[in-house]
């Protein structure tokens, strides 16, 4: 029974199911062909606006080819210490950007702030010597299992462009967040000021997808070059095109991400009750960081559980990451197990 992320989990059978489906018969290549199409439309359908949409096959491709184009070779992008594109994602930010820099801001709950983005923005200007600010990334839901509220997002946002910034929203739990927060796609992105949504799925039921939604037509320009250029624009693009159809059909998107929210919730209200276990973050998500006694983290192990210490070894700090395919009875003998242990 495997904690230790959302990408250990396999694929959702709609999205397996439209794949094959997809498989039958000839069709344009390069994304001229209709899935493809579809799933645009749909996307301009559900976030209410005129987006342009670009299919890519990972979430650090959707990352740093948003950024690729918000940012320039000697820009500033602001983010959290933790932020994926600082921490995991072997500098592809800084290669597709042709060597921006990550900058990072205060912390608080994993999540960064408007008066830490106004501190930064107000130091002292150094001229050439430093980089000019040119784009804010935010993590939703956050690394740390938290998710920004719609006036965090806009109170950020509305500084970002008042001072000239982009706001990138890295959302490859996107679907999780917005489980969380209850609200409509439109008003967590755009209306919110986000600029570019990586708007993932592979982490919530695809097989490889995540889909660049670009808000600010004039950042959508030359955005198709450059996924090209990066080696994301597939020739069988209907393959990719049917998961995210799948996955916007009907729901299914918010159906598991609820379902991933839910095992987590119930995962960290079980843990709680051990005695000796402290909640580091609130649990907002579909991510848990709890401290629990070192004969309990034992005691999981060897009952076969997996997850992470965090961070390193001998850390009493675990992460666990529920999926769209936790089972609800594995939630409920990890919980037994840790009680059983703390006995």
């Amino acid at each position: 029974m495997n904690f230790c992320s959302d990408n250990v989990s396999g694929a959702a059978p709609e999205i397996l199911d439209a794949v094959l489906k997809a498989n039958d018969g000839s069709v344009p290549s390069y994304g001229e062909d209709a899935l493809t199409r579809k799933v645009e439309t749909r996307i301009r359908e559900l976030f209410e606006c005129e987006t342009d949409t670009f299919l890519v096959a990972t979430g650090t491709a959707a990352n740093a080819l948003s950024l690729a184009v918000m940012t320039p070779p000697f820009g500033a992008v602001f983010c959290h210490p933790e932020a994926h594109i600082e921490t995991d994602e072997c500098g592809a930010p800084e290669f597709f950007t042709g060597g921006a820099k990550l900058v990072h801001l205060p912390d608080r709950d994993g999540k960064i702030t408007e008066s830490g983005l106004r501190a930064a923005l107000d130091a002292p200007d150094h001229g050439v010597h430093h980089v000019p600010a040119a784009a804010v990334s935010l993590t939703q839901s956050t690394e740390s299992g938290t998710v920004y509220t719609l006036d965090e997002i806009r109170a950020i946002s509305a500084l970002a462009h008042e001072r000239n910034l982009k706001v990138h929203m890295d959302g490859a739990r996107f679907a999780n967040a917005l489980a969380s927060l209850g609200c409509s796609p439109a008003e967590a992105t755009w209306k919110a000021g986000v600029d570019i949504l990586s708007f993932g799925a592979s982490k919530n039921g695809a097989l490889g997808v995540e889909a660049v939604v670009i808000f600010d037509k004039a950042l959508a320009k030359d955005f198709a070059y450059r996924r090209k250029r990066a080696g994301h624009l597939f020739s069988k693009m209907r393959f990719l095109a049917a998961q995210f159809d799948a996955y916007l059909a009907d729901g299914l998107w918010l159906r598991l991400a609820n379902q991933a929210n839910a095992a987590a919730a119930r995962l960290a209200e079980g843990l709680s009750e051990i005695p000796g276990a402290a909640l580091k973050f609130p649990v907002q998500a579909n991510e848990i960081f709890i401290e629990l006694p070192e004969p309990v983290i034992r005691g999981l192990f060897d009952d076969g559980f997996e997850f992470h210490r965090w961070p390193g070894d001998g850390a009493r700090l675990l992460r666990l990451v529920t999926a769209f395919s936790t089972r609800m009875e594995d939630v409920e003998a990890f919980i037994a197990s840790a009680r059983r242990h703390c006995a």
